[in-house]
């Protein structure tokens, strides 16, 4: 992704240095970057990892469509997020969302929007381990702040 918009999932860990200095731009007087990271716990339970799948063809479409929408609904400059699949530890980022924009307003409003339109509407889809030997695939909805 060398453009200044775009959605790509990755079976790899997420270069954050990289991806930051993609969102540089000249007229850009703010940046603002999301990480969602894998977390110890959810609902009262321990959790040990979690493994991420999705249907990569309409995931990475839909991906694009909402960063490329939102991109230029909020008037960022640049936009970008990538998405982990495949199995995470506690502590990996799972998501990365980075945008510029001339003014924070812009940046804060469009990172969010991005963040909370991947976690609704791209299939994409969540199973934690838990320290007591259960696993379970979790409904965006169950997953809120966690995705």
């Amino acid at each position: 992704m060398h453009d200044t918009t775009g959605f790509r999932l990755s079976a790899d860990a997420i270069d954050t240095a990289a991806l930051h200095a993609r969102l540089d731009e000249p007229a850009a007087g703010a940046c603002v970057v999301f990480e969602g990271r894998v977390r110890n716990h959810h609902a009262g339970r321990a959790v040990l990892g979690l493994a991420y799948e999705a249907y990569a063809d309409l995931a990475e479409a839909e991906g694009r469509r909402i960063v490329d929408a939102i991109r230029e609904r909020h008037g960022l400059h640049r936009a970008l997020c990538v998405h982990r699949v495949g199995t995470l530890d506690i502590g990996e980022v799972a998501v990365w969302v980075g945008v510029s924009a001339a003014h924070r307003d812009a940046a804060f409003e469009g990172c969010r929007a991005i963040i909370d339109a991947i976690k609704q509407d791209v299939p994409i889809w969540k199973r934690e381990r838990y320290a007591d030997g259960g696993a379970a695939w979790l409904h965006p909805e169950e997953g809120r702040g966690g995705r």
